[in-house]
């Protein structure tokens, strides 16, 4: 094999340009959140730097590791819920019983996987109600391509034509050419403001955990939960909905583990992707769905770079127009999104309860912290468990008629 065709084995330009594209929408979307439960916690620049790094490097492992094992577009990312969580919980709480708290969630997750108590529970979800979860998770960033066009119509239009001209043409670059676009249009339009960026690489910052109790409880159980319930839980219906059946219990105990571990350098949560896992599990990251593994790993390796860059990252937001990076990731997800909703209305007798999970997913609600991705699940499966339960009585009924009728006598009148 030549050097030319062992790098586009390791390196196929479909699968690195989805996993740049993930990175950037992953950064973009909630880098500032981080930042901001950072400071919340009372963290200065170096300490900041270094919570980047360790979740860098926690989500470059994981990821390049969990999709090498098991040969699956395994995407890890930190909890932006989790993120949020803390962005108002932190405040008066010090950095080392903060970071208590990250350890002791990180090892709630550990415990999760190792009694499989998550797993079973994914188990018995049905693929339509999965699917429609997905859908409507991703439904803000399809939607995010035309609405940007309303005020960057220069930069979101050329993405989207490109992409449909590219798919007919070039379809295994159709992204990779609607982002050059884009990055052409949002350069010729005076979009991006390089003078912000200022590179400078992170240093690990080692902060001793400290365990309160009370911050355990108010900080520790709710960030452990909000990233099952808005992170892990879509993050598998992903996975599930793209036809990966990844073992649940191991990818957990994994980034569980590998969460408590880096926590006192700043990782408060280690959890499994979902937006962005969707751009590498789809046909646009790979036409074999076998080698789509190959996004996931080199996400890992931007992910690190993005660790290793930390201080940079939060100057690299400020430069680049918010507009491309919605735009790419609508046409990104545009394929993903119809398979999602193809196999969520596929089956006629869980069509509703997949429409009401996707509807209740895609409404964004949020009650007691936890996001719309767990009511939306919560709301599908009580639908489908009235449906069915009507359907059972019907068919009892059914069959009673059907067995007096067969009693009656022969010209009696029933």
């Amino acid at each position: 094999m030549s050097a030319l065709a062992r790098i586009r084995a390791t390196a196929p330009p479909s699968a690195v340009t989805a996993a740049l594209i993930a990175v950037t929408v992953g950064v973009t979307s909630a880098a500032a959140i981080v930042f901001t439960a950072a400071r919340a916690a009372g963290a200065d620049t170096r300490e900041i730097s270094s919570w980047m790094l360790a979740l860098g490097v926690g989500i470059a492992v994981t990821s390049a590791g969990l999709s090498l094992r098991y040969q699956a577009p395994v995407l890890t990312s930190w909890s932006t819920p989790g993120a949020a969580l803390l962005a108002t919980s932190l405040t008066g709480v010090s950095m080392e019983r903060a970071v208590g708290a990250f350890v002791f969630s990180g090892v709630l997750i550990l415990l999760s996987g190792l009694t499989g108590w998550f797993a079973r529970i994914m188990d018995r979800i049905p693929v339509p109600l999965a699917s429609a979860l997905l859908a409507g998770v991703l439904l803000e960033f399809g939607t995010g391509l035309f609405s940007q066009m309303g005020g960057s119509f220069a930069i979101a239009f050329p993405v989207f034509a490109l992409y449909l001209l590219a798919r007919r043409l070039l379809p295994r670059y159709a992204v990779l050419v609607a982002l050059g676009g884009g990055v052409v249009a949002s350069v010729l339009t005076g979009g991006w403001h390089l003078e912000r960026v200022r590179l400078s690489l992170a240093q690990p910052v080692f902060t001793a955990p400290e365990f309160d109790w009370k911050v355990l409880v108010s900080v520790g159980v709710p960030l452990f939960v909000v990233t099952m319930a808005s992170q892990n839980l879509p993050g598998v219906a992903v996975l599930r909905a793209s036809g990966y059946d990844v073992p649940v219990s191991p990818v957990l105990t994994w980034t569980g583990a590998a969460q408590a571990v880096l926590a006192p350098f700043g990782a408060f949560g280690l959890n499994l992707a979902a937006i962005t896992a969707a751009i590498c599990t789809g046909d646009e990251a790979h036409p074999d769905r076998r080698r789509r593994y190959l996004a996931a790993v080199w996400a890992g390796a931007f992910y690190l770079c993005v660790g290793l860059l930390g201080a940079t990252v939060a100057s690299l937001l400020t430069a680049m127009p918010h507009a491309l990076v919605l735009a790419v990731a609508g046409v990104g997800l545009l394929a993903t999104i119809e398979a999602s909703l193809a196999s969520a209305l596929s089956d006629p007798a869980s069509r509703e309860a997949a429409v009401v999970t996707f509807l209740a997913t895609a409404s964004g609600v949020t009650l007691l912290g936890i996001g719309s991705a767990f009511w939306g699940l919560l709301a599908g499966g009580l639908t489908s468990a009235i449906a069915s339960a009507g359907r059972r009585r019907a068919t009892a009924s059914a069959s009673r008629s059907a067995e007096q009728d067969a009693r009656t006598p022969e010209g009696m009148s029933a």
